[in-house]
């Protein structure tokens, strides 16, 4: 019986990212998480503060995937639409969360008081529930199997920890990897048969071009350590066999 596999997507928010005056970090570190939670990241998509492109984007992923990621648009400010947008997708009003104002209160007691512009942080989809945010106060959002995360890396940092071991998932991807200096082109055959030879073990193929030569790093994946370990042992045996030094943990 194949076990089930637990998928998710991520849609990350902002203008700023897709002008380029961002880089965003976020999905990295979301895809990291999410192994370590026996989940796999499958999609990621990249909008605009758009209501539209907001709604359409989760309404499409979160119907494919067990759980949707969104990070960005839940500040202050005007454009600050995600919550909106993602109302409107669920077809639910926006409230005003009561928890989180009063967590608003007490983090702005002290900084000035919770104005007009810091209280649209409380603002969320009817029927959700919060995630802690342990740096800026203004916690993130939890509605079924949606999770509407700041755009901060730090701050999703935090959030994303608050999370850890909440979520259901199947067996952590672990993976190893090695080395050779050789142009994947050459050794594509042999890839692909390790791979075959070696089920529920996946082998992807990064090359790069160091030092005036071209190489590639083989990262070998699997929930299975002893099929991990003996799939990157005959990957490496057979490199080797075919006349190329094998780098364990990559060049």
């Amino acid at each position: 019986m194949t076990a089930r596999i637990w998928t998710a997507a991520l849609v990350v928010i902002g203008d700023e990212i897709l002008s380029g005056r961002t880089q965003d970090k976020n999905v990295s570190q979301i895809a990291t998480w999410l192994n370590v939670q026996g989940i796999r990241l499958r999609e990621v998509r990249v909008v605009a503060d758009d209501m539209d492109a907001i709604a359409q984007a989760v309404n499409a992923l979160r119907a494919r995937h067990d759980y949707l990621f969104t990070t960005g648009g839940i500040g202050p400010t005007h454009d600050d639409i995600t919550v909106d947008a993602i109302a409107a997708a669920l077809g639910v009003p926006v409230i005003v969360h009561p928890e989180a104002r009063a967590i608003l209160e007490r983090y702005y007691v002290t900084r000035g008081g919770l104005t007009e512009a810091r209280l649209r942080m409380a603002r969320v989809p009817e029927g959700a529930a919060l995630i802690p945010n342990e740096y800026s106060g203004a916690p993130g959002i939890r509605v079924g199997n949606l999770f509407i995360m700041a755009g901060v890396p730090h701050i999703t940092a935090g959030m994303l920890a608050a999370l850890t071991g909440q979520l259901e998932g199947g067996a952590p991807l672990l993976s190893r990897t090695i080395g050779c200096w050789v142009a994947e082109s050459e050794i594509a055959d042999l890839l692909g048969a390790a791979e075959r030879a070696h089920e529920g073990c996946q082998i992807g193929s990064y090359p790069f071009f160091r030092e005036g030569r071209t190489g590639a790093n083989f990262v070998i994946r699997s929930v299975d350590r002893a099929r991990l370990d003996a799939c990157t042992e005959a990957l490496t045996g057979a490199l080797e066999a075919a006349g190329f030094a094998v780098t364990e943990g990559g060049i």
